[in-house]
C-alpha cells in the first residue's frame, strides 16, 4: 500500500518525532500548518492503510508510526524498480549512477559498498 504525498510528508513527521499528538504534528509544520481537520483526515486513512497506530490518553491521541521508514523506503523502491526498470536493481543502480551527477568521493563509497557486498557473497 502506498502514502499520498500529503500523508508521506506527515509520515515524516512521525517517524522524526516517533510518538506526537495532534499539536506536536501541527507543529512540525512549521509556519505552512494545514488544518487539524486536514491532519485528522491523514491520520484516519493512514490509520486505514495499518501505517499508523496511536494510544488514547484522556481525549487525546497519541500517534506513532506502524511501519519503519526504512520498511516503507525498501517497498517503494522495489516498485519503482519493478515498474521502471524491468526488475532489474542492475538497471537502476546503472541509471543512478549516470544521472545522479555523483561526485568522486561519492562513486568510490558506492564501490566499496560493492565491494563488500561481493565480499560477502563469496
Amino acid at each position: 500500500m502506498k502514502l499520498s504525498r500529503a500523508e508521506e510528508e506527515l509520515m515524516n513527521h512521525l517517524w522524526r518525532l516517533k510518538r506526537a499528538f495532534m499539536k506536536d504534528l501541527l507543529d512540525a509544520y512549521g509556519e505552512q500548518k494545514p488544518a487539524t481537520t486536514t491532519i485528522s483526515t491523514l491520520l484516519k486513512r493512514m490509520q486505514d492503510k495499518d501505517f499508523v497506530g496511536y494510544e488514547a490518553s484522556g481525549k487525546l491521541r497519541e500517534y506513532y508510526p506502524l511501519v519503519t521508514k526504512e520498511n516503507y523506503f525498501s517497498k517503494h523502491l522495489k516498485g519503482l524498480i519493478k515498474n521502471f526498470f524491468n526488475d532489474s536493481p542492475a538497471q537502476f543502480a546503472s541509471f543512478f549512477t549516470k544521472k545522479a551527477e555523483l561526485s568522486q568521493e561519492e562513486l568510490l563509497h558506492l564501490k566499496s559498498i560493492i565491494d563488500d557486498q561481493l565480499n560477502q557473497k563469496k
